[in-house]
C-alpha cells in the first residue's frame, strides 16, 4: 500500500465521523422539528430511537456480510444508503417519514461502521502502525461526539432542522467517491449458504436488547424486562445455532479468547459511564443552570477533546508498558476524574471547575483505555472474522452508551427524587416535580415567581446531589473495568501479538 494506507485511514475516518455526528446532532434538531412536524409522543420516542435500535440489530449481520461479499463494497452501500436516507428525512412533512428515514440511516450506520474499523485490520500489516491507527479511528469517535452538538447547533440556529439531515448528503458523497478511488476490496469468501435463520435471530435479539435497555431508562420496566427476555432468548438461539454449524455469521469462539472478550466488556463499562455522564451533565447544565443547549454543549467539550487527543499517544504507552497495564491505568485515570464531583457535592458545593476535572479525566483516560482494548479485541481475532470483531466493539459502544443512560440515569431519577424536599404544591404538581428536573422546570413555568424559585432551587440541589453519587457509581465501574482487564489481559500481550 506504501504511503497510501495513510490516506485510506483519513477517508475511513471521514466515514466514521458522520455516523459519529449523526447520533448526537438530531438532539440539537429535535426540538425544532417538533415545533413543526408535531409528532406525537410515541413518534417522538420512535424519531429519537430508530437510528440507535436499526444499527444495533444489524452490525452483526453487516460485519459478517462484509466479510463475505467486500467491505469496501459494504461501505460504498452503506454511503449511498446514507445519502437517500438524509434526503428523505429533509424533505419530510409528516413525522414517519421522518422515523423511516432515521431507521433507514440505522441501515446506512451499520454498514459503515464495522467495515470501517476491518478495512483497517487489512490495510495496516504492521502492528505498530495498525495500533496508531486504531488510536486515530477512537480519536474520531471523541471528535465526532464534540463536532454534533456545535455543528447542529450553528447549523440549525442558522437555518432549520432540515440543514442537520442535508449536512449528511456531500459529506457522504465526497467520502464514498475518496473510498471508491483509494480504499481496497478485501472479503473472505467462504463455501456454504448465508446463514438466514442467523441473521433473524441476532436482528431480533439485538434490537430487543437495545429497546429494552432504553425502555428500563425511560422508567417502562415491565416492556423494559420482557424486551430483555425475548432479548435473552433470540440471542441464546443464536449463539447454539453459530457454535452447531459449519459457516456461522458470527464466530462466537472468538469469546473463549480472554484478551477478546475482556476487551469488549472494558469498551462496554467505559462507555457506560460516558454516555450517562455526558446525558446527566447536559441536564444539569441546562435545568440546574438555564445554559442554552449550545452553551450546554459547549461546557462538555472538555470529555471529547480529551478523547481526540488522548488516544493519539496510547501506542507509545502501549509498547513501553504494555496493553493490560495501559488499560487498566486509562481506567484507574477515568476513575479518578469522575470521583472530583462526588466529593465536590460532598462538600457542598460542586463547581465546573470540579466538572471540567471530571470531563477531562473520563475523555483521556477512556480514550487511552478504549484505544487499548480495540488493539487487543482486534489483535486477538483471525482477520478473516475482522468483520465480526469489529461488529462485537461497536456493539460494546452502542449498548454501553445506552445502558448507562438507562442503569446510572435511573439511579440518578431515584436519588433526585428522594431529595427533593416538601414544597407545599398540589399533589398533581408535586409529582410532576419528583419526576425529574425537567418536569420541574416546567412546572416553574406556571407557578408565581417566589413559589418558581423555590422549586427550582430545590430541583437543582436534588439533581447536584444525584449527579454526585451517579459520578461516584461510574467511577466504581471503570475501577472494576480497570481491574478486569488489568488482570484477565496476558500480561505478556503486545501490539505486536496477531491471531493468524
Amino acid at each position: 500500500m506504501g504511503g497510501r494506507r495513510w490516506a485510506v485511514l483519513a477517508v475511513l475516518s471521514g466515514s466514521l465521523l458522520i455516523i459519529a455526528m449523526d447520533t448526537t446532532i438530531l438532539n440539537v434538531a429535535f426540538p425544532s422539528l417538533v415545533e413543526e412536524l408535531r409528532p406525537s409522543s410515541i413518534e417522538q420516542l420512535w424519531i429519537v430511537d430508530a437510528y440507535a435500535l436499526v444499527l444495533s440489530g444489524l452490525l452483526i449481520t453487516a460485519g459478517a456480510l462484509g466479510d463475505r461479499w467486500g467491505r469496501r463494497r459494504l461501505l460504498l452501500v452503506g454511503f449511498a444508503v446514507f445519502v437517500v436516507a438524509s434526503l428523505v428525512a429533509a424533505t419530510a412533512t409528516q413525522p414517519w417519514v421522518v422515523i423511516a428515514a432515521r431507521a433507514l440511516l440505522g441501515v446506512g450506520g451499520a454498514a459503515i461502521m464495522p467495515a470501517t474499523i476491518s478495512i483497517l485490520r487489512v490495510v495496516f500489516t504492521d502492528p505498530h502502525e495498525r495500533a496508531l491507527a486504531y488510536s486515530v479511528w477512537t480519536a474520531v469517535i471523541g471528535a465526532g461526539m464534540a463536532l454534533g452538538p456545535l455543528v447542529g447547533g450553528l447549523i440549525v440556529q442558522a437555518y432549520s432542522w432540515e440543514a442537520a439531515f442535508l449536512l449528511n448528503v456531500p459529506v457522504a458523497a465526497v467520502f464514498g467517491a475518496l473510498a471508491l478511488w483509494l480504499v481496497p476490496e478485501s472479503s473472505h469468501p467462504r463455501a456454504g449458504r448465508w446463514d438466514w435463520p442467523g441473521v433473524g435471530q441476532s436482528v431480533v435479539g439485538m434490537v430487543s436488547l437495545a429497546g429494552g435497555i432504553k425502555l428500563l431508562g425511560g422508567g417502562e420496566v415491565v416492556s423494559g424486562i420482557a424486551l430483555l427476555a425475548v432479548a435473552a432468548v433470540a440471542l441464546t438461539v443464536f449463539v447454539r445455532r453459530e457454535l452447531r454449524i459449519g459457516n456461522p455469521l458470527l464466530q462466537v469462539r472468538l469469546f473463549a479468547n480472554r484478551a477478546f472478550t475482556v476487551s469488549a466488556l472494558s469498551i462496554f463499562l467505559g462507555m457506560v459511564a460516558l454516555g450517562a455522564m455526558l446525558f446527566l451533565l447536559s441536564q444539569w447544565f441546562q435545568y440546574a443552570h438555564g445554559l442554552e443547549p449550545f452553551t450546554a454543549g459547549v461546557r462538555l467539550l472538555p470529555a471529547p477533546v480529551s478523547l481526540i487527543i488522548a488516544p493519539l499517544f496510547t501506542p507509545r504507552l502501549m509498547r513501553r508498558f504494555g496493553v493490560r497495564t495501559v488499560l487498566g491505568g486509562g481506567m484507574l485515570l477515568a476513575a479518578l476524574g469522575m470521583a472530583a464531583p462526588w466529593a465536590a457535592q460532598l462538600s457542598g458545593d460542586l463547581r465546573y471547575v470540579e466538572v471540567a476535572v471530571a470531563l477531562v479525566g473520563l475523555g483521556a483516560g477512556f480514550g487511552v483505555a478504549a484505544t487499548a482494548a480495540s488493539v487487543a479485541l482486534l489483535s486477538s481475532s483471525p482477520q478473516e472474522e475482522a468483520g465480526g470483531a469489529a461488529a462485537v466493539e461497536e456493539i460494546s459502544y452502542e449498548l454501553g452508551g445506552a445502558m448507562g443512560v438507562a442503569a446510572i440515569g435511573s439511579l440518578a431519577h431515584v436519588l433526585y427524587s428522594r431529595a427533593i424536599p416538601p414544597l407545599g404544591l398540589p399533589p398533581h404538581l408535586a409529582s410532576r416535580v419528583h419526576d425529574s428536573i425537567g418536569e420541574a422546570a416546567v412546572v416553574a413555568d406556571g407557578l408565581a415567581r417566589p413559589v418558581a424559585a423555590r422549586v427550582t432551587a430545590a430541583a437543582a440541589d436534588a439533581f447536584t446531589s444525584a449527579l454526585g453519587w451517579a459520578c461516584l457509581a461510574s467511577a466504581v465501574l471503570l475501577v472494576a473495568s480497570g481491574l478486569v482487564g488489568w488482570r484477565l489481559i496476558p500480561r505478556d500481550f503486545r501490539i505486536s501479538d496477531e491471531t493468524h
